[in-house]
This record gives C-alpha cells, structure tokens and sequence, in this order.
C-alpha cells in the first residue's frame, strides 16, 4: 500500500505525543513492507521566518492556498492510495483536504484531541472542563481567549472550525478516534457517527521492564496545567505530611510550569525534577516505577504515557475521566482517582505503593492488556483495515459519483 501521511510537527523544545505518534505509525508501516512518505511542516520553522512571515502565519492557520497547490501537484505525481492527515495547524490548514479532493485520493485522520469541536482543543477552560462551544458556535471560546489565554491568539482557530467545519465532516473518508470518550463527545456534537471508528494508539514493545519494585514514583510528560501537574504537588505535599510512601516522586518533563515544578522540587529528598527526558530515559525511567501517575484535569483523548506504562509491566494512578477509563481497569491494571481531588489522588498512591504483591499483579495484569490491545501487531492490522475501508468508501463513491463536491465541498477558495 502507498500512503502519504500529512502532519504539522510541533515544536521541538516541549514533548509532543503527537510528534511520536506519527513517527511511530510510519515506522510501522514501512516496516511491515508499504511504501510511506511525509508531507510536512514544521513548527520550529516559523522561528526563522521574517517578522511579516510572522505575521501571516495566523492567516494561514484556515486556509493556506500554497499548500493546496503543492499538496495536489505532488498527490497528481505520485498517486498514493490513501492521505493520512495528523495535525495541521498552524502551517498546513485543512487546504490539505481540498488538495486530496483535487487529485482525487482518499483521505483518513487521526484526531488526536477535540480541534474539530473545540479551538484550543482541550475541552476546558480555567481549570476545569468545557463544552461550551462543542455542537455549537466557537464564539465562546474566542470571549474567554482559551488558546493561550489570548483572544486574538484564539481568533484564528475559531474561525478555521467554523468555515471548515463542512470540508472536514463530508472531506474525509474515516476519522480514526483514539478511544471511545473521545468518539462519544464527537457523535454528541454532531460528527457523522459512520465515519467516526475507534482506532487505538499503539505502543511499540519496549527494551526496558520492569523487574523488581520499583525504585520512585513517576510523572511523564508536559509541565501544564491540563496535565493535572499542580494537583498532582498538592496530592504529594499531602503524602510527605503524613509521612511519604518509601519512594521518591521523580518528575520529567518540561513546559510552563516548570519554574513552579523546579522551585517547588528544590531542596527536597522526596522529590526530583529531572528536565526533560529522550526517548531511552523515558523507557528506563518506566521501567524503574512503582507506579506512573497520570493526573490530567483536561479530558484526555487517548493517554500515551498510560499505554507506555503498561507495555512495561507497570500500574498507573489515573484520572478517573475522559479516555483514562477505558485504559486503567479499575484494581486491575492500575487505579483511577476522581479527578481534580488531590486527597484522592493522594490515597492512590498510597495505596498502588503500599501494597507491593497488589502492585505486582496490577503490573503483570497491565502487561497483558498492553498485548492484547496496543501491541504494534494490532497497531498494523488495525490501521491497515481501516486504510482499505477508506479506499473502499472513495472508489464507491466515485462510482456512483461525488456529490459532496455539488455542495461546494470541493470549492476552488
């Protein structure tokens, strides 16, 4: 099979689940023996740019016809059999599915958050959650400024939901979900229900599992709010009142926070910020856990550092909201707290700490489920049954004929 995956790579400088995602499919891919190539942008170009490229790129983010023009010549040259679409904000824009309709090549998408219902993204706002603007008008968002706190920051990607909302929903054949609460939400707000399939993240096997204890508690990933980082202080501010757990809380990471996270960290025994971490730590790092916390007050579409626990043989301390429930079984594979309460994140731990057989079983029961769900076998045949069906989809289509394009889905803006 040849397939053209069309990602927008995030900075480099803060971890981006997204960016692995990617890389891991086409590796995947390529490895099982099909022909894959990138069409990309990235975001760390936009440092180099002059000070009026600056200004544009906000212009860019609903529509940038330079990138409908290139995208099409190439899918005319080369003809793969599916468009695989990941993020495109803010350098590529949804022109990249007016390029497929031009060439006439299928597209999928992965949709690795909640940017078709919600600007930002995050389904919440000031700290707790929000649907304001899901089955609706984005306008709430860009009066509260839910993209980096900023109205005229939000402006652009509200505006981009709503003129492309119609070129999104009738422009791609399959839009994979990376779990069922994310696929929920979407039907909720109005996403045609048969195009939307649960298509799991997978996590490739690991070098690294755990074989003993454990030797600290870990959090992994981006220092933000939505990441339940400040909860996840106070919890462990609670536990070292009352004594600690036996192990340190080792935190790796970077992102806005991580001032707060480093003055809050400094001078202690039983807490160690360590900076961001390369892919082989964040594995050793794992595999040395007696548990991995993940605290997110956001709803979280799919949950990476969750899954990643698991391939290693490691419980997880979870959210008890969003797609945390379908990947932590409750007493199982890990444990689920309520979320944005630091008392019940606090007897959590406590308890996946305290009970060392307990935790052994969670882990050993983790593993299995990471092999039964998200192993990179499942991954492929997954991915790939999906890619057929899509290609499946389009040729039927063009067989009895496109009508999406007489509704002005295929406009030459």
């Amino acid at each position: 099979m040849h397939v053209l995956v069309v990602h927008n790579r995030y900075a480099s400088a803060q971890p981006s689940g997204e960016n692995k995602v990617v890389d891991q499919e086409v590796a995947l891919l390529r490895g099982a023996g099909h022909r894959v190539e990138v069409f990309e942008r990235r975001s760390d170009d936009i440092a180099a740019r002059s000070l009026p490229g600056k200004v544009a790129v906000p212009l860019l983010v609903p529509w940038n016809p330079a990138v409908r023009k290139e995208l099409a010549a190439r899918l005319r040259a080369e003809r793969p059999d599916v468009v695989h679409v990941h993020n495109v904000f803010p350098l590529l824009s949804p022109a990249v599915l007016a390029a497929c309709a031009d060439a006439g090549v299928p597209a999928v998408a992965t949709l690795h958050n909640y940017t078709q219902v919600c600007p930002p993204g995050t389904l919440q706002r000031d700290g707790g959650p929000c649907t304001e603007c899901v089955g609706s008008t984005p306008l709430p968002a860009v009066r509260h400024g839910c993209y980096r706190s900023s109205r005229l920051a939000t402006v652009p990607l509200a505006v981009s939901m709503s003129v492309n909302r119609r070129r999104w929903w009738s422009g791609v054949e399959r839009f994979f979900c990376i779990s069922a609460a994310q696929r929920d939400v979407l039907v909720r707000a109005g996403m045609p229900a048969e195009r939307l399939a649960v298509k799991h993240n997978f996590v490739p096997d690991p070098d690294a599992r755990r074989s003993g204890a454990g030797e600290h508690v870990l959090y992994l990933g981006r220092l933000a709010e939505a990441k339940g980082v400040r909860l996840l202080m106070a919890a462990w501010d609670e536990i070292a009142a009352s004594g600690g757990v036996g192990v340190p809380l080792v935190i790796a990471g970077a992102g806005p926070l991580e001032p707060e996270v480093t003055a809050w960290a400094a001078g202690r025994d039983d807490v160690r910020y360590v900076g961001l971490y390369d892919t082989a730590q964040c594995r050793q790092a794992i595999a040395r856990s007696v548990a991995v916390v993940a605290p997110s007050t956001w709803l979280e579409a799919f949950g990476l550092v969750v899954v990643e626990a698991m391939a290693a043989g490691v419980p997880v301390v979870a959210a008890g909201h969003g797609a945390f429930v379908e990947l932590v079984e409750e007493g199982v594979t890990g444990l689920l707290h309520r979320p944005g309460e630091p008392a019940s994140l606090a007897s959590r731990i406590r308890r996946i700490a305290g009970e060392p057989v307990r935790n052994r079983e969670m882990g050993q029961a983790a593993r299995r489920r990471y092999e039964q769900g998200f192993s990179p076998a499942v991954g492929l045949e997954r991915l790939v049954d999906e890619y057929r069906t899509a290609i499946a989809g389009r040729s039927a289509l063009a067989r009895g004929g496109d009508t999406r394009a007489s509704r002005g889905d295929g406009d030459s803006r």
